[in-house]
């Protein structure tokens, strides 16, 4: 009973989800949590086509030091079903960590999707370039580029980054744990990052 309940405040899941995976994984806690996060991640995908017309826009303001004006600005709007998950503390904490990871981790769009077809075909351009100016053998250079590309994706665009508090898992990971435990879908829509750059 003591595992279920660690398990529940690791996870915000439901008793019975907890007890059903502890069994699947002979009590160990680490094992449960990540059948919780994959079984949370497809109840996130069944929620995602649902309209989310409701959210909020967080902002934040970083200052080096308390005593240092700020010099960086994030506002972000994150949208759900209902205005009372908006309201919600749970919610409300979700739009600020993602706040924080866009202050951080300076991504530049949303999604891949978002990423213009002209940057993309820019960005392939360089790759190869580089790879033939490194001599690499032209039959190795595509697959070269697409992993280059994917690596530019994966710190460009905020959902593909990892999540600043937990190494191995992605943005958008860590919103499917909010959609499973708040049970809405729930969608970044734009956000705009400030900052004030020494010359």
């Amino acid at each position: 009973m003591e595992l279920i309940k660690q398990l529940r405040e690791l996870s915000g899941a439901g008793m019975m989800d907890c007890k059903n995976a502890l069994e699947e994984a002979a009590g160990d806690i680490n094992k449960a949590f990540t059948i919780l996060r994959e079984k949370g991640i497809a109840k996130a995908s069944k929620r995602a086509g649902r309209a989310t017309g409701q959210g909020v826009v967080e902002s934040y303001l970083h200052s080096p030091t308390p005593d240092f004006p700020p010099q960086v600005g994030v506002l972000i709007e994150v949208n759900c079903e209902t205005d009372f998950v908006a309201k919600s503390p749970d919610f409300r904490k979700l739009a600020r960590e993602l706040a924080l990871q866009v202050a951080g981790y300076e991504p530049r769009w949303v999604s891949r999707d978002d990423v213009p077809d002209d940057v993309l075909v820019t960005e392939r351009e360089v790759y190869e370039a580089k790879a033939r100016q490194d001599g690499k053998p032209e039959q190795v250079i595509p697959r070269i580029v697409e992993g280059q590309i994917e690596a530019f994706l994966k710190q460009s665009c905020l959902l593909e980054q990892e999540y600043f508090r937990e190494p191995g898992h992605t943005v958008h990971e860590f919103i499917a744990e909010n959609i499973s435990k708040l049970q809405e879908n729930i969608t970044v829509r734009r956000f705009a990052r400030f900052n004030i750059r020494e010359t």
